[in-house]
């Protein structure tokens, strides 16, 4: 009997166990194909990566920096890097990380200072044609012309804010943004700072024409909203022509013209009025700039490349006879490998209502009002590493609007600083 249901039950577990194995198999073999999809998935994604790496990554460099033939900012230290691709398909990011020493001479009351920036910026791209960026950035969210932080206070933290969150759709020579992005227009720092993000929308179109290359660049920008008075804004477009006359030779030609119109002043501060006139507690003059920036470059050198920039603008608006700004800059050498030296001289006139002072330069006491001589110095002695050596020179141009400065005395300020890009 006992072997009768020994045999029993064996011949009972037997289709059990041969069930069991049949999905076991099954199972293996599902487990084998997804892997099989996977591994064709991974590939597809890291070889679309590196298609819209190499895609992007030139149009991103054009859009972030001048052309060589374009106007160079007074503090090369100051140009946007262009981001790193990472293992993450179509994310790049970049950033800086500067620390400055800087000496103010001034009769009676010397100053010297230490400050440091830190910048992280990341793109990503979410197909062939749109992509996204951010910023973030030390310095104080109410300045928009500085990413400085003052080391003191007793080693309070940093404030560090979102300096940058943009869309941007891009198709052949055509790019468009919106949100708060990048600064698209060529420039130098007498007109626009560097830290300066454009918010609003903006586009640039760039096309060959034969050996030239022509450059048009419009922008819609929201300076201040408010619901109890008219917004402030302003409308501005460029067009700039580059074209070689030789070989070694290259010259540019860029026109632009702004129009603000300032309603709305709810939103600025003493850092935003800075040395412009005001009446009633509002600018006096209008602002509707003309600028034209010219431009010769020679390259007969690879290490040497010589620049000539020359900036003028007219304020249309001005209420004042202070109304032109001009700034000149001979610079020769380059900042791009390892042992490369750049030195470049710069001079600048600016009267007190030529342009919007809440979007120029900071890099002395006045922003309007001002005569500069200035030189720079950087050098590169390894990869991603750069310091620069500046001194300004300056003083008030006219002693009607000098304020608290000596309205007759020259002034210096001189800069060291050391620089890591990411």
């Amino acid at each position: 009997m006992r072997s009768l249901l020994l045999t029993a039950a064996i011949l009972a577990s037997t289709p059990v166990a041969h069930a069991q194995e049949s999905r076991l198999n099954a199972l293996e073999h599902r487990l084998a194909a997804q892997e099989q999809r996977i591994a064709e998935l991974e590939a597809l994604v890291s070889a679309q990566s590196e298609l819209l790496r190499q895609v992007t990554s030139p149009a991103t460099q054009a859009l972030s920096a001048p052309t060589p033939a374009a106007p160079h900012v007074l503090m090369p230290a100051d140009a946007a890097v262009p981001p790193r691709s990472t293992a993450v398909g179509g994310l790049d990011l970049g950033g800086d990380m500067r620390a400055r020493q800087e000496w103010n001479l001034v009769k009676g009351r010397d100053r010297s200072r230490t400050a440091v920036r830190a910048r992280l910026r990341a793109t990503y791209a979410v197909s062939d044609k749109i992509s996204v960026g951010t910023q973030i950035a030390t310095g104080d969210p109410d300045d928009p012309n500085s990413t400085d932080v003052t080391l003191g206070n007793f080693a309070d933290d940093f404030p560090v804010s979102l300096d940058q969150a943009w869309i941007r759709y891009r198709s052949g020579g055509l790019a468009a943004y919106a949100g708060k992005f990048p600064q698209i227009f060529q420039r130098t720092d007498m007109l626009w700072d560097s830290d300066i993000s454009l918010q609003g929308v903006g586009a640039a179109y760039t096309a060959p024409i034969g050996q030239a290359t022509l450059d048009a660049r419009g922008i819609w920008f929201v300076i201040d909203e408010t619901a109890v008075a008219r917004d402030s804004d302003m409308l501005g477009g460029q067009l700039a022509v580059a074209a070689p006359v030789s070989d070694q030779i290259k010259v540019g030609l860029t026109g632009s013209y702004y129009h603000y119109r300032l309603g709305s002043v709810a939103g600025a501060d003493v850092g935003d009025f800075r040395g412009n006139l005001l009446a009633s507690g509002r600018y006096l003059s209008d602002f509707h700039l003309v600028e034209g920036i010219g431009s010769i470059g020679w390259a007969g050198s690879a290490r040497w490349p010589v620049t000539l920039t020359a900036d003028f603008v007219r304020n249309l608006g001005a209420a004042v006879p202070g109304d032109t700004a001009l700034n000149l800059e001979l610079a020769a050498g380059r900042t791009a490998r390892p042992g490369d030296v750049r030195i470049a001289y710069n001079f600048s006139e600016v009267e007190v209502d030529a342009v919007l002072a809440a979007f120029s330069h900071d890099n002395i006491d006045l922003s309007t009002n001002y005569r500069l001589h200035a030189l720079a110095l950087s050098y590169v002695p390894a990869s991603n590493l750069q310091i620069d050596l500046l001194w300004y020179h300056y003083r008030p141009l006219d002693r009607a609007y000098a304020g608290a400065l000596p309205p007759s005395d020259w002034l210096d300020r001189i800069r060291l600083a050391l620089m890591v890009t990411l």
